[in-house]
């Protein structure tokens, strides 16, 4: 005779994706106005979404030193796109944006900073779409586009990689509501250079 078995509970969400649909939101509103700004009419429009780029990944640059972060993420280190961005900055001969004191303290608690790498790393994620577009321009690895360029190991594997080690953490619910605090953060200072470099 058949009996009925409970349907299997849905998994969890992981801690990535968490973190996606808390930031969902602003994230396509994000993406809408990059778009909306037309950075691939020409190289000029495009240097301002470097621009835009170089400011926020200055402001996190002090992360990837952080020896509390690399025991958490071994690779970090080598995550680091802002020398390549200012390279591009370069091919377009154009200036580095004025220095400025960045948003995030470079003393920032790990769950508030992991939740800015993560809006980072999403968008290295992001940027194979982006990099394609650039070709358009003339641009790739060699000139201009080189940090949008895909990870030699495949932007898809790199950014699994860095999932897997933010969804393996073990964090009070305090320091998880400062990571997404710290992701929302890092979207809205990306909004702000987008409003000011892509008017």
């Amino acid at each position: 005779m058949p009996t009925d078995t409970p349907a299997a509970a849905p998994a969890a969400p992981t801690r990535a994706e968490g973190l996606k649909a808390a930031t969902r939101l602003t994230h396509d509103r994000l993406d809408q106005r990059i778009m909306a700004a037309r950075i691939f009419d020409d190289r000029e429009r495009f240097a301002g979404f470097l621009r835009m780029q170089y400011r926020f990944h200055r402001d996190i640059e002090a992360l990837y030193a952080l020896p509390a972060l690399q025991a958490l993420l071994p690779d970090l280190a080598q995550r680091s796109r802002l020398a390549r961005i200012a390279q591009d900055l370069a091919d377009l001969g154009q200036p580095l944006p004025p220095a400025a004191a960045p948003r995030l303290a470079s003393d920032a608690a790990v769950p508030t900073a992991l939740g800015w790498l993560y809006v980072a790393e999403g968008s290295n994620l992001g940027g194979t779409l982006l990099y394609k577009l650039a070709a358009a321009l003339g641009l790739d690895a060699r000139f201009g586009a080189r940090h949008l360029a895909a990870h030699p190991e495949g932007a898809a594997r790199h950014w699994r990689a860095f999932t897997t080690a933010l969804n393996t953490l073990v964090l009070p619910p305090d320091q998880e509501q400062a990571m997404v605090a710290g992701a929302q953060a890092a979207f809205a200072a990306v909004n702000a250079y987008v409003a000011e470099e892509l008017p």
